[in-house]
């Protein structure tokens, strides 16, 4: 069987057993998604002073009404659509499926982990991806199992938004990205990089140039497969839109995505 008939088969594989559960009914534990989260009931003025300055505020965010409109959003589009999803994936899908697709999509991202600390002349990192990806992808058939970490070879995650804080390029102000959640400009023009980079390297260069997948055929795997990295992502990230209840919520968010970024930056 050719490659790019076992790629595009095993993705429908997935696909399919996840719609089989959904639509038997059939679950093998509790639903993880809390779907009852509401909005801090007190306003953020009812605990500040306007002539002081917090450390919440040294975040640059010029464009926050626009921001604090799109946070709203995304709590509404989680609340009345992703979340429900989100809650029939982990309610109907049993354990090893779950598994399943979180190391195929986690392999699938040691490519964009591979390019970008190359990029950051880590060496060692790169190495340790390189060979993350090729035991994963032979041993871990695609990546549907991680021997790699069984065999203690770390996951180096990088992304194109910290390649460029590497090199000294600022955060830029504070967004909030409908669906996708917390930025700032760096991050966001990373994001767009990489998925240009990584819709080049599988669906053009890989599934086109070499395996020489026909048109309808890549545009089904593409579909599929993002599909099922949303679904997964959203399932695997435990953040709720104002499940913390304080009024403070949105700027201890823009806090702390700064902080992290800032952080995962740094670490070398």
């Amino acid at each position: 069987m050719k490659i790019h008939r076992y790629i595009y088969l095993t993705l429908q594989a997935l696909t399919l057993v996840v719609l089989a559960f959904m639509l038997s009914g059939c679950g093998s534990k509790q639903a993880t998604a809390d779907l009852q989260v509401e909005p801090a009931k007190r306003p953020v003025s009812e605990f500040v002073r306007e002539d002081v300055e917090y450390v919440m505020d040294r975040t640059y965010d010029p464009l926050e009404p626009i921001n604090r409109r799109i946070y709203r959003f995304n709590y509404h589009f989680d609340r009345l659509v992703f979340l429900p999803l989100v809650r029939v994936y982990s309610f109907i899908l049993p354990e090893f499926a779950e598994d399943g697709v979180s190391n195929f999509f986690n392999n699938v991202r040691e490519i964009k982990n591979f390019y970008n600390n190359v990029l950051q002349l880590q060496g060692k990192a790169a190495a340790d991806t390189a060979a993350r990806f090729g035991i994963n992808t032979t041993l871990g058939v695609l990546g549907l199992w991680d021997p790699a970490t069984r065999m203690c070879i770390r996951r180096h995650p990088e992304d194109f938004g910290q390649t460029l804080g590497h090199y000294g390029v600022g955060n830029g102000p504070f967004l909030v990205l409908p669906i996708l959640g917390p930025s700032n400009l760096r991050d966001t023009t990373g994001l767009i990089a990489d998925s240009m980079a990584m819709d080049y390297i599988i669906y053009d260069a890989t599934l086109d140039d070499a395996l020489n997948v026909n048109r309808p055929s890549r545009g089904t795997i593409k579909i599929t497969a993002k599909t099922l990295n949303a679904l997964d992502t959203r399932y695997r990230t435990g953040f709720r839109y104002y499940g913390s209840g304080s009024p403070f919520e949105y700027e201890l968010i823009k806090m702390f995505y700064t902080e992290m970024r800032n952080m995962s930056i740094n670490k070398h």
